[in-house]
Formats: structure tokens, sequence, C-alpha cells
């Protein structure tokens, strides 16, 4: 039986975004047959960006993707399921 793709919101807050964008950069890239969209919003008042993602992949891979970012030095990010 084949596995079913689920679609998700992974929001990512990038807190130094000097010493981590290129990071978080280089992980959506490799990552990008899966990413439908992207929207990127610097929030200077915070001194943080914030990034949402919308993905249509496996449940594993969904995961996957978000503990990566999360594992890079100043980055949350989170999974909302929608589909």
């Amino acid at each position: 039986m084949p596995v079913r793709n689920k679609l998700a919101v992974i929001g990512i807050l990038v807190g130094n975004r000097g010493e981590s964008a290129c990071q978080v950069n280089n992980v959506l890239s490799r990552c990008g047959d899966i990413i439908v969209g992207r929207l990127g919003v610097p929030y200077k008042e915070k001194n943080i960006w914030v990034i949402s993602i919308i993905v249509d992949a496996s449940g594993d891979a969904i995961t996957t993707l978000a503990e990566t970012l999360s594992g890079i030095a100043g980055v949350s990010a989170k999974v909302a399921v929608v589909a």
C-alpha cells in the first residue's frame, strides 16, 4: 500500500540570521521537491525572521525536515498538519 502524503505548514523562527540563515536556506534547498510554497518575513522589532513553508510529503519526511531545522543554532521549527 503506497504511503499517503500529508499537507503541512512548518513555521520557522530564525533568531540569529547572520549565523544560521545560510544553513536554513541550504536545508530548504535540499528539500525543495516537497516544498509547495514559502514566505519569509523579517520581524525587526524582535530581531527574528519568520519563515512559513507549505510542504506536501510523508509524515516522516515532514518530521525529519522540522527536526533538522530545529537542530540549527538559533532556529525553532514547528509543524501543523492541515490535511
